[in-house]
């Protein structure tokens, strides 16, 4: 049994319905009911409960389970915080995967993950990671860049402003590099996961095979839309305050400071990380928008 938590997001959708065509079967935590019936009806057994409310997760997996923990946020609302989510969510589940015995654990980290980053989304995602090392479980971590492919909420956001923005914004320069893996790869190395989980006992960095700045993944996603949009670039001083000021008025605001700050540095690893650890080369940034861009 596969058992997956943030089986309703971006990877986690893919994922339930990749294991499904190949005929495992999988078992899922959903926190709403609006979750639980999307997930019944792709054919997925179902568990009612919260990562972050530990009495909802007792006595849910068994000795023979393989958990897939994708839960995780890229800004926070509310009760849903960083340290919440990541950190005591990770703990949660781990406790109960000990208890069960669990033949293996999966955790999805984040490229740049570091417990003495600036940023509140790398810091937890980094203390997870830590949480699942030292549990004594046999795990994985994966460090992937930038996932993306039908349904993701990055590239789903670029489109959106490209199609009603005459030109294509750029938050400062622009130049900071990024490592964008198609969905379809992430889910060819989970696969080998999966089937030889003996072979995969680390933490790998999953990026695709070329580094882009923001800037040239702009411009790419632009033409693969049709679009021939001339480039503006925003100084990131009226960003930031922009985006301070809609923080404190808008529940989800558009972008956050948090995440301007992410577009300033580099998030990249080994272009052959993947080719070198699992056994194929991804395939690059235009082409995966070929595949699923609709003009």
């Amino acid at each position: 049994m596969i058992f997956i938590t943030g089986a309703s997001g971006f990877v986690g959708g893919h994922l339930v319905d990749y294991l499904s065509a190949k005929g495992h079967r999988v078992r899922c935590l959903a926190r709403s009911e609006s979750s639980r019936k999307h997930l019944l009806a792709k054919g997925a057994e179902v568990i009612s409960g919260n990562v972050t409310q530990a009495e909802t997760l007792k006595n849910i997996l068994n000795p023979d389970d393989f958990v897939v923990h994708l839960v995780g946020i890229i800004e926070e609302k509310g009760g849903s915080t960083f340290e919440s989510v990541h950190c005591k969510g990770t703990s949660n589940l781990v406790v109960e995967a000990k208890r069960a015995g669990v033949r293996h654990f999966f955790y999805q980290s984040a490229l740049g993950a570091d417990r003495n980053s600036w940023s509140g989304y790398l810091k937890t995602k980094a203390e997870a990671e830590d949480i699942v090392r030292q549990s004594g479980l046999r795990h994985t971590i994966f460090r992937p860049s930038l996932i993306i492919g039908p349904w993701d909420g990055f590239t789903k956001k670029l489109m959106d402003m490209l199609k009603h923005s005459p030109v294509v914004p750029i938050p400062g320069e622009g130049t900071a590099r990024f490592q964008p893996v198609y969905i379809k790869d992430w889910l060819a190395c989970m696969g080998k996961v999966i089937e030889e989980p003996g072979s995969y006992g680390s933490t790998y960095e999953i990026g695709g095979p070329e580094h882009l700045t923001y800037r040239e993944m702009l411009e790419e996603l632009s033409k693969a839309m049709g679009q021939n949009r001339p480039v503006f670039n925003i100084p990131m001083g009226i960003m930031r305050f922009g985006a301070s000021v809609l923080e404190k008025v808008l529940s989800s605001p558009p972008v956050t400071s948090d995440q301007l700050k992410l577009l300033e540095q580099d998030n990249i690893c080994d272009p052959r990380a993947i080719e070198k650890n699992f056994g194929f080369v991804p395939i690059k940034y235009e082409e995966a928008l070929k595949d699923f861009i609709v003009q």
